[in-house]
């Protein structure tokens, strides 16, 4: 009789309950993760649910009404996107169905709408550390299930109208709440889980840009976006120089010899890569400053601290060069430029990704061309009797030429394989060379030139149910560096045959040089979510380069270039990943393992050729951790003890005007770097932000180029040490009409050689290095000046490097010094947007008041330049 008048009770009151119905609650929206290990979200602040109050008849004994009250969400949770999904431009809404039991917490998600993509794994990976205010029945805290839903959305494209002046949070996207129903027994017979199937609270969990993402990492990284510079006529060093703490010399011209420094450190000591790819195993052999601007989404700067994922043996950090996202649908992009002395660029793009096959392509081209004859100030010359005189001259024999392009293919999406692509590539440049290192000396037929090609397959899948994923790249690169020096004259600044030379060479000896080049290389890489907030990388990267070549102006003797000359190097790391405190602290911990196999013949100073197989192994260690104060505040620590093993031009030289130096020792250094950085505050003035980082580089064994004016070889230097620190500030009006920037860096790097004879000079800067530099800049912005969505900006920015010294400071008091230099430059730049596409057009002043600027070994560098660029997106 008790059990059927149980069961009539129940029935009574579930009827109750549906006839009164129920106030649907609040949609509510819950942080997505910034710092997740796989390409993050943007965040998207949140409150918990409105509780959902439920009156129905009274339950025997209850003595009236009887209250149940919804979970109400206290501590959202922080969920991933799926790499794949981000890189393939997937989109997914998850709905789980969540046990929470008694005290709020989640003891069971369940997907009951799946979405796919990894979708489903990361909406219940940041379900089961979600918190609830507990269910309750009356005053009683009850179990209970609700529905719960993820939308997982791509960030918005950048607005082509305009560059942003700073990075802002997106908007929350609206959410959609569903009718409630419920299910519950009477307080006398509730059972120990009360089923309430409410109101799905649903959690968008839009992607944020990946620059944002590795900003708030663990990482020590620098993040430079180029939607602003690829409207404007900067190539890539210009826009890398405007970051604190890299210092971009070159050498002339487009198309010269740069010098890219970090925190102190130069050359091959920083490794640069395409998309995660060795840089000249793409296609960009002539350097990182030479790579066109439009083909480059963002630039990620690693300061001495090297992810195991790029499987570098990086001393001071690394640059990673990212192109464009893959996502569905068809683009495409040209850019034409065009500017004093003699300088012509251009650049294509297109891409196109079918999201039901999975099918994408994407092929992009560049070609170069720069005369370099800019007038040079006070260059010492012979007058018509033979007196040296200083005059005003231009240079005469330093053109420059470089054309490229690259093709890929594959699918995306599959259930074989997230991402299957294909990349092929060929590319060449040829340049004049003018004159020695320090500018003493002209030449009028010296040339050199490159030619590379290659390709090579990525593939990506996730496995084992995804906990595991696999990154894995392999290909192959074959390059021919020439390299002629066949002169019979000495010229002068005026490019009149002074005299003739008695053997040809220009710069000494007589040179015609071909080498031939070839390399393979891997990379792969694991990553395994062992718990939801900790994840493990495995990572293995070798490299074989094999070498000979042939230098034809050799008649008899031993020809040092006809040596087969092979290299094996490999670098292999694991590191740990844990976030605790909700996310808010995040730590990194690795360990690196470095070998190299030296093979190759080596001419003794008796003339004795002989066989060299050297071989070398080292270990690493580091660690990286960061700490969230709030969204936009946070401060990052990082330490490695770092080596990085020659490198193949470094040992057998360049083909060129560097020669072999087959006893080189690896580098070894400890890095440090702390720093704050406050990404935006929004204030009623404005919006601000800052960051500073405090660096450290103590280091053993650097290799550094010296020799003669002429043709110069790497040495190993004993020990030095870079202590410094490097700031940028901004702030944006309201209304985004006005941005100002600045960052300033300050290095000092010294010798500290305790033995031999470099012993003399410690305590003295290093030679050819600018210890003090700053950047400022101020953008005016003019949206919608004469039509919808079209963008007038004017941007003015500024360049200062101090005096540095090219020989030591204790030396003497005639020794040679870069003098400090201030440059300025000016940008006007027009954008139209209609439909599909954007027009955008540019006119740009180079070094504005014409001062005299130098490279890092005193040659001079263009002066006051004009350029027009226009830009095409569809």
């Amino acid at each position: 009789m008790r059990g059927r008048f149980s069961r009539r009770a129940r029935a009574a009151w579930i009827l109750a309950l549906l006839a009164c119905g129920a106030r649907p609650a609040l949609a509510q929206e819950a942080p997505a993760s910034d710092d997740a290990p796989a390409p993050a979200e943007e965040r998207e602040r949140s409150a918990a649910p409105e509780a959902v109050a439920w009156r129905g008849a009274g339950a025997p004994g209850a003595g009236g009404a009887l209250e149940v009250h919804a979970p109400e969400l206290v501590e959202p949770a922080e969920a991933a996107y799926p790499e794949g999904a981000r890189a393939a431009g997937q989109e997914g809404t998850v709905v789980l169905k969540l046990t929470i039991d008694a005290v709020g917490r989640v003891t069971q998600a369940d997907v009951a709408t799946p979405a796919g993509h990894g979708f489903d794994e990361a909406a219940q990976e940041a379900a089961l550390r979600i918190r609830f205010r507990p269910a309750r029945r009356g005053d009683r805290s009850v179990a209970s299930r609700i529905l719960y839903r993820y939308v997982f959305r791509l960030p918005e494209p950048p607005a082509a109208a305009a560059p942003a002046l700073a990075t802002a949070a997106a908007a929350p996207a609206a959410a959609t709440p569903a009718a409630a129903s419920v299910a519950a027994t009477p307080a006398a017979a509730m059972p120990a889980a009360a089923t309430l199937a409410a109101t799905p609270i649903e959690v968008n969990v839009r992607g944020v840009p990946e620059a944002e993402r590795l900003r708030r990492s663990a990482e020590a990284v620098q993040v430079v976006e180029t939607g602003a510079a690829r409207r404007q006529s900067a190539d890539l060093g210009e826009v890398l120089a405007r970051s604190e703490g890299v210092s971009v010399r070159r050498g002339g011209g487009l198309g010269s010899a740069t010098r890219f420094s970090l925190n102190g450190l130069t050359g091959d000591q920083i490794r640069f890569f395409l998309d995660g790819v060795p840089l000249a195993l793409s296609g960009y052999s002539s350097g990182i400053a030479n790579v066109p601007v439009n083909l480059v989404e963002r630039v990620e700067i690693y300061r001495g601290v090297v992810p195991v994922r790029f499987g570098a043996d990086a001393l001071g950090g690394a640059v990673n060069l990212v192109t464009d996202r893959v996502a569905p649908g068809t683009r495409a992009s040209a850019s034409y430029q065009v500017g004093s002395f003699g300088t012509y660029r251009m650049t294509l793009g297109a891409r196109h990704a079918d999201g039901p096959s999975g099918l994408f392509a994407r092929a992009s081209a560049f070609l170069d061309h720069a005369r370099n004859d800019y007038p040079m100030k006070d260059v010492e010359v012979a007058d018509e009797l033979g007196r040296p005189t200083r005059a005003d001259v231009h240079r005469f024999h330093d053109r420059y030429r470089a054309a490229g392009g690259a093709i890929e293919g594959g699918w995306l999406r599959r259930p074989w394989a997230d991402r299957l692509l294909l990349r092929a590539f060929y590319a060449a440049h040829d340049r004049d060379v003018q004159h020695n290192l320090f500018m003493t000396v002209p030449y009028g037929e010296v040339t050199y030139g490159r030619q590379s090609g290659g390709g090579h397959v990525r593939y990506e899948q996730p496995l084992s149910g995804r906990r595991l994923r696999l990154d894995a790249v392999a290909g192959y690169a074959l390059a021919r560096t020439v390299f002629r020096d066949l002169g019979t004259c000495r010229h002068d600044w005026r490019r009149r045959c002074m005299r003739s030379i008695p053997q040809p060479g220009e710069m000494g000896s007589a040179a015609d040089q071909a080498v031939l080049q070839h390399t393979a290389f891997a990379s792969v890489n694991l990553a395994l979510r062992v718990r939801p907030e900790d994840l493990v990388r495995f990572g293995v990267a070798p490299t074989y380069t094999s070498r000979t070549g042939k230098n034809r102006a050799i008649r008899e003797g031993y020809d040092p270039l006809t040596a087969r000359r092979r290299l094996l190097g490999g670098v292999a790391g694991v590191e740990y990943e844990a976030k605790r405190l909700d996310g808010r602290l995040a730590n990194i911990a690795f360990a690196k393992a470095y070998v190299q196999a030296v093979g190759t013949k080596e001419q003794l100073p008796s003339g004795v050729v002989r066989d060299l197989d050297v071989t070398r192994h080292r270990l690493g260690i580091g660690d990286s951790l960061r700490f969230r104060f709030t969204e936009e505040l946070y401060a990052k620590a990082s330490y490695e003890l770092a080596t990085r093993l020659p490198s193949a031009d470094e040992m057998f030289g360049d083909g060129g005007v560097i020669t072999d130096s087959l006893h080189l020792r690896p580098e070894v250094s400890h890095n440090v770097n702390a720093g704050v950085t406050l990404e935006r505050a929004e204030t009623g003035f404005g919006a601000l932000r800052f960051e500073v980082n405090g660096f450290g580089r103590f280091a053993e064994d650097l290799i550094r180029l010296g020799g003669q004016a002429s043709y110069a070889k790497y040495e190993n230097f004993p020990s030095a040490r870079s202590v410094g620190f490097e700031s940028a500030v901004g702030w944006t009006s309201p209304g985004e009409r006005l941005a100002l920037d600045g960052q300033l860096t300050w290095q000092d790097f010294r010798n500290t050689t305790s033995e031999g004879p470099l012993a003399r000079f410690r305590g003295d800067r290093m030679l050819n290095q600018p210890y003090l530099f700053a950047d400022v800049s101020a953008r005016l912005q003019w949206p919608e000046p004469f039509h919808p969505r079209d963008a007038l900006s004017l941007t003015w920015s500024a360049r200062y490097v101090g005096e540095f010294f090219l020989g030591w400071e204790s030396a003497g008091a005639n020794k040679l010094a870069v003098a400090s230099q201030l440059l300025h430059a000016l940008a006007l730049t027009y954008v139209v947007q209609s439909g599909g596409y954007s027009v955008s057009g540019s006119l740009e002043v180079q070094n504005l008041t014409d001062e005299k600027a130098s490279d890092f070994y005193g040659a001079q560098r263009p002066g006051r330049a004009a350029y027009a660029k226009l830009v095409l997106e569809l």
